[in-house]
């Protein structure tokens, strides 16, 4: 696999108890990880083909639109690998009650609770590729959730595999203080806004890396519906 090319990734943003403590799902990244070691981010992780290959409760329509803009990776793709990482990282899981066969290798676990993952949850919120020279490139597309739609206990993380450590509900205000990755801290500011406006965004920014692009532009500057 050529390391310098940039793949396509999703993030999961879990925000709990959004209009009274909010606070967000993050772990920390192993001291010796190829990419962000150390740091505290989201639940996410590279797009993996079988993710194209699974039931999804279907996105709302304005985020699957937004999705589809500059991007050749169907939008349901995207939102699924979201929805695996975070069960996978965490073991929380967001789904819809539906019965699947057959399920591809990453999904068999998920599938044998009875569940297909719950799109229809997700908010499409931010995108960003990974600037040039690192040893790791992502496009990253950032969802965000409500923890009121979770399958099961928010606080059991006993599910989850050994790639992030200390996870943990992280009260917005207190964020911050945490060693982030520059990124983290652009998409948590514009989540403190997102929280203080109220209501979908006019448009989801993206962070292009790209200085002939002036490092950022919108998506879905108009509800095209």
């Amino acid at each position: 696999m050529d390391k310098s090319a940039i793949r396509d990734a999703a993030t999961l943003i879990l925000l709990r108890d959004a209009g009274t403590a909010p606070a967000v799902l993050m772990g920390q990244r192993g001291a010796k990880a190829a990419f962000m070691p150390g740091k505290f981010v989201f639940p996410g992780g590279a797009v993996d083909d079988n993710d194209a290959a699974v039931p999804l409760a279907p996105l709302p329509d304005l985020d699957a639109i937004r999705l589809a803009e500059e991007s050749t990776r169907a939008s349901n793709t995207l939102a699924a690998a979201a929805i695996r990482e975070l069960w996978e990282e965490t073991g929380q899981m967001l789904g819809h009650p539906q019965g699947w066969s057959n399920a591809p290798q990453g999904w068999r676990g998920f599938a044998a609770t009875g569940h297909i993952p719950n799109g229809a949850a997700l908010q499409f919120f931010f995108r960003a590729v990974t600037p040039a020279g690192r040893p790791r490139r992502f496009d990253a597309r950032f969802f965000l959730a409500d923890a009121a739609e979770l399958i099961g206990d928010p606080d059991d993380f006993s599910g989850a595999e050994d790639e992030l450590a200390h996870l943990q509900w992280v009260p917005l205000s207190d964020a911050r203080a945490f060693d982030l990755p520059f990124i983290t801290q652009i998409v948590l500011a514009e989540l403190v806004r997102h929280l203080a406006r109220g209501g979908p965004p006019a448009s989801v920014p993206f962070f292009r890396n790209d200085d002939e692009a002036h490092l950022v532009s919108r998506l879905g500057g108009r509800n095209p519906l």
